[in-house]
């Protein structure tokens, strides 16, 4: 088996879960994913079968569209509803035009500092072991584009919001850095990946739906087509095998 999976990962698997579950379930000897999404959040995650494993990088760099919830007044450890809660802060004094305004200067090229639960490696280490271990080390920031940030409900402490941004982007950081330019805090609670590229969560299966499959090639309708190199919005006639 061969070919492109858009998988509409749940809440609480790792991404790692679901390529492991495929490779199991399917008997498909190789199985990889393009871009890790969070095991807290839902949505996109390309996975990538067989000979199209080597296409890996190719799909790295893509931008991500997300829609998620964040919540004003408190700072978690993790940026995310996952971590413990480390400061409660007033959020009262926020009107919906401060939120409008420092959300908008929030767009375009900034410097973002990778939190300490992510899997960004300095020294060989992933930060997270680190994190769990109690410990925070200084880290260089990386530059990010947000490309959109619309928000969608505003109704205070709570923001519903859609953002287009680039690889590597932590939106839950997004979410706490936003909290901190308002004078308060702010945690991500929920989070869902919409499309990474051109792969979109229309075209998505979910993990229910490959558990309810008997046989591998009950797989193939499911496929995706490749991208054509140079215009990401024409796909190859020829779908995968």
């Amino acid at each position: 088996m061969n070919g492109i999976l858009i998988v509409d990962k749940p809440m609480g698997w790792t991404s790692h879960d679901v390529c492991h579950f495929i490779r199991k379930k399917f008997s498909i000897a190789k199985v990889g994913h393009a871009g890790i999404l969070d095991k807290n959040a839902t949505g996109v995650l390309v996975v990538l079968l067989g000979h199209f494993t080597k296409l890996s990088s190719r799909f790295l760099n893509e931008t991500k569209e997300y829609t998620g919830t964040m919540e004003l007044g408190s700072r978690t450890t993790t940026h995310d509803a996952a971590g413990e809660i480390v400061e409660t802060l007033p959020w009262q004094h926020v009107r919906d035009e401060d939120v409008i305004r420092v959300m908008e200067g929030f767009k375009g090229e900034r410097e973002q500092l990778p939190p300490m639960a992510s899997a960004v490696k300095l020294g060989g280490v992933r930060l997270y072991k680190l994190a769990r271990q109690g410990k925070e080390i200084d880290r260089p920031h990386k530059t990010i584009h947000v490309y959109e940030l619309v928000i969608q409900s505003l109704k205070l402490p709570v923001i519903e919001f859609y953002c287009k941004v680039s690889k590597g982007t932590y939106v839950r950081t997004l979410a706490h850095d936003i909290g901190h330019e308002l004078g308060t805090g702010a945690h991500l609670k929920e989070l869902r990946r919409t499309a990474s590229g051109v792969f979109r969560i229309e075209n998505s299966v979910t993990v229910d739906q490959l558990k309810a499959m008997r046989e591998v090639d009950a797989i193939k309708p499911h496929l995706v087509a490749l991208p054509v190199r140079g215009n990401d919005d024409a796909l190859r006639a020829r779908r995968p095998e």
